[in-house]
């Protein structure tokens, strides 16, 4: 795990415990080795919003919708970020492993509205075997997200 990571967890007074699992690397695959429901593991998707990288958080049995996230933000052009634009904005973090607190890395979080419906969320811990688990109230105070409506559609399959 990331000490920028735990030490701001630290810092902010963030109740967390680490759950350590066999390397995977995609978020469904990570809730099905840790045995925790998908929609209770939040993933961390980067997209441009008209130029402007940002943090979404979805559930991962679920995948940004652009279009939504267009409408709710009023922007002219969104996309998803190739990871080669990103990955030096998250140095001790692996390629896709980025925990949800964009805010950390200078960037805004938006979050969808269905994560806030769980007591708990999970979430990379900086790499690709292990998670933090932590009230959804206590990211919501850390994170300072935008929760945003139905920007989460289904995965493809």
């Amino acid at each position: 795990m990331s000490v920028r990571l735990t030490q701001f967890l630290d810092e902010q007074k963030v109740s967390y415990k680490t759950i350590v699992h066999a390397t995977t690397y995609t978020a469904q695959e990570t809730a099905q080795m840790v045995h925790i429901k998908g929609r209770e593991i939040a993933k961390s998707v980067i997209v441009k919003i008209d130029g402007e990288m940002v943090m979404v958080v979805v559930p991962a049995s679920r995948q940004v919708d652009l279009e939504a996230l267009k409408r709710v933000s009023g922007a002219n052009a969104v996309e998803l970020a190739a990871e080669a634009e990103f990955r030096g904005k998250f140095p001790e973090c692996d390629t896709g492993a980025m925990p949800p607190f964009g805010n950390l890395y200078g960037m805004r979080v938006y979050v969808d509205e269905s994560l806030t419906k769980d007591k708990e969320i999970a979430f990379n811990a900086c790499n690709h075997n292990e998670l933090i688990q932590m009230a959804y109230d206590d990211f919501a105070r850390v994170a300072r997200p935008q929760v945003v409506a139905s920007v989460a559609s289904a995965a493809a399959a």
